[in-house]
């Protein structure tokens, strides 16, 4: 990989890679692969619709900040398959070219304003983006008419959804825009919330695309994202080093024989809790003024 482009992901499953700064990976392919950044371990695992060698489906991480800011991002573009390949390597060429910006409501406005300009036939996509912050051990996220990220509380060994309604909090806007959080692609202008959680040691918070609370069993019934928390609870979340395939081999299970009708992608952030590298207060007062519209710490809770 290299500093300053997006390598191609591939479907084998090396040891888990450590991006150094400025480190950008991302991409639409099948893929079955393990990060580490100062404080976070990331799985991914994204299958195409029906085999396909690209999907619908974007993950994407990066890490800047001297080692302190790892921004990650997982989106859906309506449609499934190849048909959509090709919209959705623009929107990670979007993604790539927005990663930096501090505030991830403005990342997220930026996004539609682009990907409203670009697409055609009414195609929109959802998308959760998340900034960690690792001198604090906060994860930001913003959602754009995502499912909402699942969040497993070590110490209570219990699952929760995360929103900014559940975690008890004022959410930071980058506007007034009255129309807020839709999927990109929708309406412009759009305005978008961001919020924080401050993550403990061995909490885990999953990020998926909704073709796993849309799997219906053979009497049609959704699973839903209650029925995906059961899942996850049966899943066991605090062994994160296989629980994203755990995850899917429960969702196929639940599907009774089935194959999904649509790209599927989990991305599993271990909080491991390491420190970050050393920075001095002036360094540390400037990465921390960058990270406007933070709100401060809280609990998310279902």
């Amino acid at each position: 990989m290299t500093a300053t482009g997006v390598t191609t992901p591939t479907t084998t499953k090396p040891e888990s890679q450590a991006l150094q700064c400025m480190d950008i990976w991302g991409g639409t392919e099948a893929v079955d692969r393990s990060f580490s950044v100062p404080g976070l371990d990331v799985h991914i695992v994204s299958a195409p619709y029906q085999g396909d060698l690209q999907g619908g489906d974007i993950y994407y991480i990066s890490m800047c900040g001297s080692g302190r800011v790892a921004r990650l991002a997982v989106a859906d573009v309506s449609g499934h398959g190849e048909a959509v390949a090709q919209v959705s390597t623009g929107l990670r060429k979007l993604m790539r070219k927005y990663i930096n910006t501090p505030d991830q409501a403005r990342f997220a406005r930026s996004l539609n304003e682009k990907f409203l300009a670009d697409s055609r036939d009414g195609t929109f996509a959802t998308a959760v983006l998340a900034t960690y912050w690792a001198p604090t051990d906060h994860l930001i996220l913003v959602n754009a008419g995502h499912p909402p990220p699942l969040l497993y509380r070590y110490a209570e060994q219990k699952w929760h959804t995360v929103t900014h309604s559940a975690a008890g909090v004022q959410a930071a806007s980058d506007d007034e825009i009255g129309v807020r959080n839709l999927p990109l692609g929708i309406i412009e202008p759009t305005g978008y919330d961001q919020f924080a959680i401050k993550l403990e040691p061995d909490d885990v918070v999953v990020l998926y695309t909704d073709a796993l609370p849309e799997a219906s069993d053979a009497n049609n019934r959704l699973l839903g994202t209650e029925g995906l928390l059961d899942l996850c609870e049966q899943a066991d979340g605090s062994e994160p080093m296989d629980l994203a395939d755990r995850i899917l081999a429960a969702v196929d299970s639940y599907r009774a024989g089935s194959s999904a009708d649509d790209d599927q992608t989990v991305m599993v952030l271990h909080h491991n809790a390491a420190e970050p590298p050393p920075m001095g207060v002036g360094d540390y007062l400037r990465f921390l003024g960058r990270m406007v519209g933070v709100v401060g710490p809280s609990t998310a809770t279902h």
